[in-house]
């Protein structure tokens, strides 16, 4: 089965303007998310999707390969459809969000094997375990409960599942763990991909804000393959900053960058 990674990047990010071209390590954040792309020996190809020719121009300067996409799709997802479109030959689209560069590359590999050993699932994702409190009862964590075949049950901001007797410190250690964090990689059949942008949104997805609610909806099934942890997205400008910290304490003082 071809599968291809596909980079949804969108110039004007919420907290973070311009994310994904801040360069203080030398090399701008999409960069470092498309290198780590690279990493995984499963897919054929990674290419950016953007809406700006800037990030265009940026991708272009490091020897990327980039695809221009309508800037007022409403979603990542429909910018992925859009160019997914053109790749007639895939079997399977990894959505990598542009601003994780620590992405691995194994992880990648096990969603598009996940989709690969489950025909019947028309997409995958990840999971690592939830170990502290604090990330649990946090609503940016979004939590995911499965079945022993490991398709997807439910999605929520909320503790899931709520134990009834109240939440102890006995469940953030114990072997098998309770509580699981959703990790927003996905990869999809590309047929299913092309469908999924025009069906329409359910109620639990615009209670939940979580797109992957609306594939449950209608039926559909996801597999979650379970990774031991999660990269580190960057969504603000202390995460940039930690980011940055890590790489400096790994490569010493990074040269001035004109990118």
């Amino acid at each position: 089965m071809k599968s291809i990674v596909i980079i949804p990047a969108r110039l004007a990010s919420t907290r973070l303007p311009r994310k994904l071209l801040l360069h203080e390590t030398g090399k701008p954040l999409i960069q470092h998310t498309y290198e780590s792309a690279c990493t995984a020996t499963l897919p054929e190809s990674v290419t950016v999707a953007c809406d700006h020719k800037d990030i265009f121009n940026t991708v272009q300067q490091f020897g990327g390969t980039v695809r221009m996409t309508d800037p007022n799709a409403p979603s990542g997802t429909d910018r992925i459809a859009e160019v997914a479109e053109t790749f007639n030959d895939a079997d399977i689209i990894v959505n990598v969000q542009g601003d994780e560069p620590d992405i691995a590359g194994a992880s990648i590999d096990l969603a598009i094997q996940m989709l690969a050993n489950h025909p019947g699932a028309v997409m995958s994702t990840l999971a690592t375990p939830i170990r502290t409190r604090q990330q649990l009862e946090d609503p940016a964590c979004v939590k995911v409960v499965f079945d022993e075949s490991y398709r997807a049950l439910y999605f929520s901001r909320s503790v899931i599942p709520h134990p009834r007797g109240g939440i102890c410190d006995e469940h953030f250690v114990r072997t098998t763990p309770l509580f699981y964090q959703h990790i927003g990689l996905y990869a999809y059949r590309r047929d299913f991909l092309l469908r999924l942008c025009r069906l329409p949104q359910c109620e639990s997805e615009k209670a939940e804000s979580l797109e992957q609610l609306r594939v449950l909806h209608y039926g559909y099934s996801i597999m979650v393959g379970i990774v031991s942890s999660s990269s580190s997205g960057i969504d603000t400008l202390d995460d940039y900053r930690r980011f940055v910290s890590s790489k400096s304490s790994v490569f010493g003082e990074f040269p001035e960058s004109g990118a």
